[in-house]
C-alpha cells in the first residue's frame, strides 16, 4: 500500500517536520505544525483542480499530550503509512 491508498480515518505519521507555509489561517509562517514523526488521522482527502494528479489531504496530528490538532493541507510526499513509521509509539 502507498500514501496514495489512504482514505479518511486513516492513520499516518508526519514524514518530517511540516511548518506553515503561511497558508494557514492563525498560525505564523515558519511555525511548526507537526513534528517528524508525529501520529495523525487523515480527515478529507482531495485533488487540486489545476493539477488533478496532485493529491491533497487534510491530516490531524496529534500534539506531545495526545491532543488532535487542526487540520493541516498534506502533499504525499509529507506522509508515511504506520508500517514505515519513524517513532513507536
Amino acid at each position: 500500500m502507498n500514501v496514495e491508498d489512504l482514505d479518511l480515518g486513516d492513520v499516518v505519521y508526519a514524514a518530517h517536520t511540516i511548518v506553515d507555509d503561511g497558508s494557514m489561517p492563525e498560525s505564523e509562517e515558519g511555525a511548526v505544525l507537526a513534528l517528524e514523526g508525529a501520529r495523525g488521522v487523515i480527515v478529507m482527502k482531495g485533488h487540486v483542480e489545476e493539477d488533478p494528479a496532485l493529491t491533497v489531504f487534510l491530516v490531524r496530528f496529534e500534539d506531545q499530550e495526545l491532543n488532535l490538532g487542526k487540520p493541516i493541507g498534506c502533499w504525499t510526499e509529507d506522509l508515511i503509512l504506520p508500517e514505515q513509521e519513524l517513532v513507536t509509539h
